[in-house]
């Protein structure tokens, strides 16, 4: 079997989950079998044995830039959708990550006839605030997620409560709609003692760690509202990233004036410094509005830190409330605060969440067992595509 992997975000431009994702099962799934990798972006090889990367450039008329209309990006994602399509294609099963890909992986099973496997890494019809980002072009995101989506032969959801919204918001056959968890390294992220990189960035302990894009899904400014309220010498860290528009990055730049003890380090940092801020922080924080699964839990969980994060979508299926963190009502910062703060005079009960998460990490997430799983999937909508390939 090969695997063709469609994917806006590849190594090394990684922003969101969905890059991690993608990056961690390619590496996964090649030890089961060939995987070529189609992306965003010029792309040299990666490197990895058993997979080939190809990188992908829009058309120039249709590039996005600042002067470009806000829909822009939809346009260009299609016209590299186009070029990927268009290339050769040998594998046996492809297979798309996020609404960036799904049209050239739609593509790719119409002219190619092989079957399609979408995952939703979130959907369009529940981010409504991408309309501030893409104008118009949102409406098109949400069609072509819907299109590909109603067409795959299998759509992988990453939590039990994002399949019960694939199956609410798109006409699918639920039979077709499997949960496979996303998974994560446990040697990559595991505690370290190392600190320089909170030295160089000016971390002070204790802190409160966010990790994230600076968009309102992740409810960045709810933490913000929290902030004054939690104890005296507190921290907080927003490692924070990739606006979604020019605009978020300005009104938190004029909400942090009023935050002194929030430190903004407003960049992707390497792994092995995210590390370093988990593995220190005294409680991680993912106050998402919206989050289809939450891999940052997981990140920090592996680091042998508590969470506390708001309950919502697969957070629920991550986090244990009461024994690797403490969930919260989401958009309400006073109890946001209120569990932040009880986590912070009880050090004794978060290490004991800590530890808890981390061995809840190594028994039920790894990336190994994610590939099985999607391999299974793969050799399932095979069968059953050649079967019935006359009738689509």
């Amino acid at each position: 079997m090969k695997a063709l992997i469609i994917t806006r975000e590849y190594p090394p431009h990684i922003y969101g989950g969905a890059g991690v994702v993608a990056d961690q099962l390619t590496r996964a799934l090649s030890q089961r079998m060939a995987v070529e990798v189609r992306c965003f972006g010029p792309r040299d090889p990666d490197g990895v044995a058993n997979v080939t990367v190809r990188g992908y450039e829009p058309w120039e008329r249709l590039k996005a830039g600042p002067d470009a209309p806000r829909f822009a990006p939809a346009l260009e994602t299609l016209s590299i959708g186009l070029a990927m399509a268009r290339d050769p294609v040998d594998a046996d099963v492809a297979h798309a990550h996020t609404w960036y890909a799904d049209m050239a992986g739609l593509w790719i099973r119409t002219l190619h006839r092989i079957p399609l496997i979408v995952t939703l890494h979130s959907m369009e019809p529940l981010r409504p605030w991408k309309a501030d980002q893409l104008g118009t072009g949102y409406l098109l995101s949400g069609w072509i997620e819907k299109t590909a989506v109603e067409a795959a032969d299998r759509v992988i959801a990453v939590s039990a409560q994002m399949r019960e919204d694939i199956v609410r918001h798109f006409t699918v056959d639920p039979a077709k709609v499997v949960v496979i968890h996303n998974g994560i390294d446990p040697e990559q992220f595991k505690r370290t003692d190392r600190r320089d990189a909170l030295e160089r960035y000016g971390v002070t302990l204790p802190y409160v760690l966010f990790v994230g894009r600076i968009t309102d899904q992740k409810g960045i400014f709810h933490l913000l509202e929290a902030a004054p309220r939690l104890p005296a010498g507190v921290q907080v860290v927003l490692c924070a990233s990739a606006p979604d528009t020019p605009e978020i990055e300005e009104r938190l730049r004029a909400a942090l004036a009023q935050h002194p003890n929030v430190l903004w380090v407003p960049k992707m940092i390497p792994v092995q410094e995210v590390v370093q801020l988990y593995s220190h922080a005294a409680v991680f924080c993912c106050p998402s509005v919206y989050e289809p699964f939450g891999l940052i839990n997981l990140e920090a969980m592996a680091c042998g830190t508590p969470v506390v994060a708001a309950a919502v979508g697969g957070i629920l299926e991550v986090v244990v409330d009461g024994e690797t963190g403490l969930l919260v009502p989401p958009a309400q910062p006073a109890a946001l605060a209120a569990a932040l703060t009880g986590l912070l005079e009880d050090p004794e009960r978060a290490r004991t969440m800590g530890r808890a998460g981390r061995a809840r990490v190594e028994r039920l997430f790894s990336w190994a067992s994610v590939a099985e799983r999607t391999e299974r999937v793969y050799a399932e909508a095979i069968a059953e595509f050649k079967r019935t390939a006359g009738d689509s």
